[in-house]
C-alpha cells in the first residue's frame, strides 16, 4: 500500500445506517458525507446496526402496544466503496436483516433485502488556506434481491420497492472543524402484496399498492483530522403523502412515516494498521408519525487498499474533502 497516499486520506466511506422504525427498512446511507477517496482504491468491510423501539406513533398519537411488546431490527451488511476517479467514486452494499417482537404472534423475519448502488460525484471545489468548500451530486438505485414481504408491517424487512434518489451535498470546513448539509428527492416503485383487496382511506380492489415520494435532509458538524472523526447529525425525513395508521391497526406500507432523529459517530482510523478504520454512532428518533421510536446502535470495520499501481500523485489535497 501506499502511504504517501494513505497519509492524505483523512476516512474511508462507512455506512451510516438510516432505519425507519415502522417499515423496518434499513439502507445504507453513505451519499450524504463530504468525502472522498483516490481513484483506484477499493474501501470495503463489515456492518452492523440494531434498531428497537417499544413506544411508536400511531399517527401523531404516541402510544405503545402490549400485543408486540418491543420490537428488534439488526442489520448485518457488506459495503465496497471504489474511487473511479478521484472526484467520483460507486458503492454497492447488501443487507441481511432479521426483525422480531418480544411479545404477541407475529412471527420472526429474516433474509436478503436490497441491492443498493451509489454514484457520488465531487463536482466543485474551492480550496484556501484554512478551508475547503466542496459540492457533490449522488443518485442511489435499490432493488429487492428476495421475495419478502412487504405487507407484514412492523415486521417486514423492507418495502420491498425499485428506489431512486437524487441527492445534492454541501461542505464546508475550517481546520478540523466542519459542517455538512444534504438533500434528497426518492421515488419508489408500486409494489405487489399478497391480496386482492386493501383499505386506505377507502377500499381499494388491488393488489398494486402506490408508496409515496420521500424528501431526506441531513445534517452534520463535528471535528476531522486525519485519524479520527466525531460528529454530531440530525436527519428529517418525511413522506410526500400517504395515510396515517387507523386506531388499533397494523401499519401499512403506504402509510405516511415522517420521522426526525438525532445522533453522533465516532470514526477512528488505526494508526498501527494503516488503512483499518472503526466506525461506531448511536441514533435516536425524537420525533415521528406513524413510525416507531427507535433507537438504533451501529457499528463497522472498513479497509482502504489500492488495485492499480500508482506512478505519481501529481494532486495529493485531491485525497481530502
Amino acid at each position: 500500500m501506499m502511504k504517501p497516499l494513505l497519509k492524505h486520506f483523512y476516512k474511508c466511506i462507512a455506512i451510516a445506517a438510516c432505519v425507519c422504525a415502522s417499515a423496518q427498512h434499513a439502507s445504507a446511507q453513505m451519499e450524504n458525507d463530504g468525502i472522498m477517496i483516490p481513484k483506484n482504491y477499493i474501501c470495503a468491510g463489515p456492518m452492523f446496526s440494531t434498531s428497537s423501539w417499544t413506544n411508536y406513533w400511531e399517527g401523531t398519537f404516541k402510544r405503545n402496544n402490549g400485543n408486540i411488546g418491543k420490537v428488534t431490527t439488526n442489520m448485518y451488511s457488506f459495503m465496497a466503496t471504489y474511487g473511479i476517479t478521484n472526484n467520483l467514486l460507486v458503492t454497492a452494499g447488501v443487507p441481511y436483516i432479521t426483525s422480531k417482537a418480544s411479545a404477541g404472534t407475529l412471527h420472526e423475519q429474516s433474509g436478503i433485502q436490497d441491492l443498493s448502488v451509489n454514484l457520488k460525484w465531487r463536482a466543485y471545489r474551492l480550496k484556501t488556506d484554512k478551508s475547503i468548500l466542496s459540492l457533490f451530486a449522488s443518485v442511489t438505485g435499490s432493488i429487492p434481491l428476495t421475495n419478502y414481504e412487504a405487507d407484514f408491517l412492523p415486521l417486514a424487512l423492507g418495502s420491498h420497492s425499485k428506489d431512486f434518489t437524487a441527492r445534492a451535498v454541501v461542505d464546508y470546513s475550517y481546520g478540523k472543524a466542519f459542517v455538512t448539509g444534504s438533500g434528497a428527492y426518492t421515488t419508489r416503485s408500486n409494489i405487489t402484496i399478497d391480496r386482492s383487496s386493501y383499505y386506505t382511506t377507502e377500499l381499494i380492489y388491488s393488489n398494486q399498492v402506490e408508496l409515496p415520494k420521500m424528501t431526506d435532509y441531513s445534517f452534520r458538524a463535528g471535528y476531522r483530522s486525519k485519524y479520527l472523526i466525531v460528529e454530531g447529525v440530525a436527519d428529517i425525513m418525511t413522506s410526500l403523502g400517504g395515510f396515517d395508521i387507523r386506531k388499533n391497526d397494523m401499519p401499512f406500507p403506504s402509510n405516511r412515516m415522517n420521522m426526525t432523529s438525532v445522533g453522533g459517530n465516532v470514526r477512528y482510523r488505526i494508526k498501527s494498521f494503516d488503512g483499518l478504520e472503526f466506525e461506531a454512532g448511536d441514533n435516536y428518533v425524537v420525533k415521528g408519525r406513524n413510525v416507531g421510536q427507535a433507537n438504533m446502535i451501529h457499528g463497522g470495520l472498513t479497509y482502504i487498499f489500492g488495485v492499480a499501481k500508482k506512478k505519481k500523485v501529481q494532486d495529493k489535497d485531491s485525497f481530502k474533502n
